[in-house]
């Protein structure tokens, strides 16, 4: 059962209680290269991103976000790092959030200067702290760094907060190692009731992050534990939006859009089921359908999984069988397998909308 934090909104999206877990992404461009960043945006969108965020590295990038909102939809998180003059503008040109940790920001001056600006625009911060930002303090405390000093930095980040009177908090204590991620966020959620931004932190490569942002937020949102969400690839943040989904898909925490099971193949397929999967994937795309649908060249397992699925292609020897709710409708030569079934999902999708 997922734990029940305090909710919190970032724009229109809500965090935390009885939301839905986001997906969150992150720009690549530079902020005041508009252009390129509302573009960016709109496709992080469209692949299912519900919340963007974009590094606020000089004053041309926090005045840029109010021309950057008008163009796009995703709550827009401002990420600032020491200078609270750019977190104060971030706030007065319209972000919907602050990424940044008080600690960094310098006296308690400065540190009042921009909560009172989040007061009175009701903007949240999410305090991140990762295994590069604890201080040698903590680190010297806590022999190193492992999860108790990445959750003694974030408890610390959180008391100055509390201290000025502001809880309108979220919080992420990754790790680019998944063991040290998975016990930091355990023992964070035990110990306070804040949503928890779940990530593991320079995940590196596609397959590398794949494999470890699966293990580690999979295990937490298992757990219960877990409000929103990003999966860090060093690549094309698309790729980032498609792995979060993939992840919530599997455990059933998100619905739209399809969930396709395939069989790894074998010498008993009998046809070119990659490139049949490929081609579905590809053609549909944009399609907001709930529906599973399973693509079979296995003669043994085909049948069975097709007609456990909402839709079903059980293909081999040249042929394909379509499947719905369980039932046979349609036998087709495989060269026409993919428009036939593409054909059938696009005519569900126009009925369900």
């Amino acid at each position: 059962m997922r734990k029940k934090t305090r909710q919190i909104f970032v724009g229109d999206v809500g965090i935390g209680a009885n939301s839905p877990i986001s997906i969150q992404s992150m720009t690549t461009f530079k902020t005041s290269d508009i252009e390129n960043v509302v573009k960016q945006i709109n496709d992080l969108e469209k692949a299912g991103c519900d919340i963007s965020r974009s590094a606020i590295n000089d004053m041309d990038d926090a005045k840029a976000i109010s021309k950057i909102k008008e163009m796009t939809n995703l709550p827009f998180v401002a990420d600032i790092q020491f200078d609270y003059k750019l977190a104060l503008a971030a706030v007065e040109n319209g972000c919907d959030c602050l990424r940044y940790n008080p600690g960094n920001i310098g006296s308690s001056d400065k540190v009042k200067k921009i909560v009172e600006a989040c007061k009175d625009k009701n903007i949240p911060i999410r305090i991140g702290v990762n295994s590069g930002s604890i201080s040698k303090e903590i680190i010297d405390k806590f022999h190193g760094v492992n999860a108790d000093s990445l959750v003694a930095s974030a408890m610390e980040e959180i008391k100055i907060l509390e201290d000025m009177d502001f809880y309108d908090i979220k919080i992420s204590v990754k790790s680019s190692d998944v063991n040290t991620m998975i016990d930091a966020y355990r023992k964070l959620s035990a110990l306070c009731d804040y949503p928890l931004h779940l990530g593991v932190t320079e995940a590196g490569p596609l397959y590398q992050a794949l494999v470890k942002s699966s293990i580690g937020i999979g295990s937490l949102l298992k757990d219960g534990v877990g409000d929103t969400i990003r999966v860090s690839i060093t690549g094309d943040p698309i790729e980032e939006v498609k792995a979060a989904k993939a992840i919530l898909k599997a455990l059933n925490l998100r619905s739209d859009g399809l969930d396709i099971v395939s069989c790894p193949t074998c010498s008993r397929t009998s046809v070119d089921l990659e490139k049949i999967v490929e081609e579905v994937e590809k053609k549909t795309e944009d399609l907001k359908i709930n529906a599973k649908v399973a693509i079979m060249g296995c003669p043994v397992n085909g049948p069975g999984e097709s007609k456990e699925a909402d839709y079903g292609i059980s293909a081999a020897n040249g042929m394909g069988f379509l499947f719905k709710d369980g039932k046979t409708i349609k036998k087709v030569k495989e060269e026409e397998i993919v428009d036939t079934l593409v054909d059938v999902l696009k005519e569900s999708n126009l009925n369900e909308n």
